[in-house]
């Protein structure tokens, strides 16, 4: 069992001056449960190299059982700092993708021609893709086979626009995951803010917030699990 995950090798968090990236709990907890079920994980990032973390996700508060095991596992802290270059990557070689969130990707990852080929050729040839709170936003320009943007009429979640409001960055981010998503046709629906949701149909898995990362990974597993012959 193959399972590659994509982060962000955004920083940048629009002109505020202030950083971003991906989400710590958004990596960890998927990472740990991929790795706990005898998953071989690769990594990758559009520069390829250490991705960056977004220093919110890394506060006190923001710890969890995950992300506090990955502060003593130098062993998976040196596979992130040497992610691989997602231009280099093969759809072929992995039996499921994984995106964690965090802003970064709304900015590269959204706009990123090797990740939409990626998820347009995984999603051909059959092999689940899930995506955690701002991650479902790299879905923006990909396409099904039809031509149609691949949420239309797919059951989806992701960032809600009153978590956005929430975290203060409404007017910073370039677009509004929730807004996006209902724009390109997805059938959206979401919970209460920073509640775990997850929401699957056929391929295509989608996690509300951090809170929802464990189990959108876990579903994965469970796709994954049905279509093993």
């Amino acid at each position: 069992m193959n399972i590659l995950m994509v982060l962000t090798s955004h920083d940048k968090l629009g002109n505020t001056g202030k950083k971003t990236g991906f989400w710590l709990e958004e990596f960890a907890a998927p990472y740990y449960a991929f790795k706990d079920a005898g998953a071989v994980i690769s990594l990758a990032s559009p520069l390829g190299g250490p991705p960056p973390l977004d220093p919110k996700s890394d506060t006190p508060d923001a710890q969890t059982k995950d992300t506090q095991r990955f502060k003593t596992d130098p062993a998976t802290q040196d596979v992130l700092a040497h992610t691989l270059k997602l231009s280099e990557i093969a759809a072929g070689d992995f039996d499921a993708v994984f995106y964690p969130g965090g802003h970064g990707p709304l900015w590269d990852l959204a706009e990123d021609k090797s990740s939409i080929a990626l998820i347009e050729a995984t999603l051909a040839a059959g092999k689940p893709i899930a995506l955690v709170c701002h991650a479902p936003g790299v879905l923006r320009h990909v396409k099904a086979a039809n031509g149609d943007p691949v949420v239309q009429g797919k059951a989806v979640t992701g960032f809600t626009n009153t978590e956005e409001q929430a975290a203060g960055l409404t007017e910073i981010v370039p677009f509004l995951v929730e807004d996006m998503l209902r724009m390109n046709g997805g059938n959206y629906a979401k919970v209460a803010d920073w509640q775990p949701y997850v929401l699957k149909d056929g391929l295509l898995i989608t996690g509300q917030n951090p809170a929802s990362s464990e189990l959108a990974a876990k579903e994965l597993l469970y796709r994954l699990s049905i279509a093993t012959p």
